[in-house]
């Protein structure tokens, strides 16, 4: 079958060790599930991997992908949760919980096997491509906001990075449960985006906010460290999932947080529940995921380029 998969490992130029072509087909196996894939999307995740974070050079050649719809061996149109082994189901005892691709073939190729129990029914009112969006980025959001930022209807919350696929996630999903939403970017255009999507402002990189927020959504790290740290009200929470401009900022703000009581609370995907959950909202307010571009399987180098660049406002998907 047809695939994007890591061949080898550079942690210089990613790209390098993507090549695409034909891969073995996955085998039936106990408790697990093979799914015709509609259509998968790209996270910085399959980025990192090309530079071997999270996924070792004797698993090569790895197919790449974690998030996926499609259609399973009975006909039912699905979802899948990419977080393999979080309760145990369909891996060995002593497993621990992993990503799909880290030692899995993933969502990238025709068909793809996952744990049953990683099966969810997709929803009849999302495409395949936009419910494809969900698992990973939009997740991730999702968990930050609802289960580790606590935020309720009327708070405020600041998102670094707009433009990145859980930074739109939060922005979007924030705007929809009522919550008074600002953004940030060093670009105008996005600044303008996030505006459009539901922020209340959107402001360049550092600027200082009207007011202090309840929450801040940190994607971006060492560049945005401490603007979101001064962000805070009293007792607020910084909710952090991934450290794009690096993880070793300058100035760490370790005064202000325990002065001023401030929560810093890491955050990674999410559960199947609250994937459950998440579909479950998509489906009953109307709101869906940003898709930057939709591309044909077999153009998916293209696809990592343009998330490699960075000029991507929201996701990128690949159909098969």
């Amino acid at each position: 079958m047809f695939a994007a998969y890591a061949a080898r490992i550079d942690r210089d130029q990613p790209l390098n060790g993507l090549e695409l072509g034909e891969r073995p087909a996955p085998e039936a196996r106990p408790g697990w599930t093979t799914v015709d894939v509609r259509a998968a999307s790209l996270n910085h995740h399959d980025l990192w991997s090309l530079r071997g974070v999270g996924l070792a050079e004797d698993k090569l050649p790895m197919i790449l992908g974690c998030d996926a719809a499609g259609v399973d061996q009975d006909g039912n149109e699905v979802v899948l949760h990419s977080v393999i082994g979080q309760t145990g189901h369909g891996v060995g005892a002593n497993e621990s919980r992993s990503i799909l691709t880290e030692r899995y073939q993933g969502t990238f190729a025709e068909r793809v096997t996952v744990p049953s129990w990683n099966v969810l029914a997709k929803p009849r009112e999302l495409s395949f491509e936009e419910a494809a969006c969900l698992p990973t980025a939009w997740l991730t959001a999702y968990r930050m906001l609802f289960t580790n930022a606590g935020v309720r209807p009327g708070d405020s919350v600041l998102v670094q990075g707009a433009g990145g696929g859980v930074a739109t996630a939060a922005i979007i999903l924030g705007k929809a449960a009522g919550l008074r939403v600002y953004a940030t970017s060093r670009d105008e255009a996005r600044r303008r985006r996030a505006v459009e999507l539901g922020a209340v402002e959107a402001f360049e990189s550092g600027a200082r906010l009207p007011h202090r927020v309840d929450a801040v959504i940190e994607t971006v790290g060492a560049a945005t460290w401490s603007h979101s740290v001064k962000s805070l009200r009293p007792g607020g929470t910084l909710v952090i999932s991934g450290a794009t401009s690096g993880d070793r900022p300058a100035h760490a703000e370790l005064t202000r947080i325990f002065f001023l009581e401030l929560k810093v609370v890491g955050s990674t995907m999410g559960s199947k529940e609250e994937l459950e959950s998440l579909l479950a909202f998509c489906a009953a307010t109307g709101v869906r995921p940003v898709i930057d571009e939709v591309l044909p399987l077999d153009r998916a180098r293209e696809g990592f380029e343009r998330l490699a660049s960075g000029d991507q406002f929201g996701k990128i998907v690949l159909t098969s």
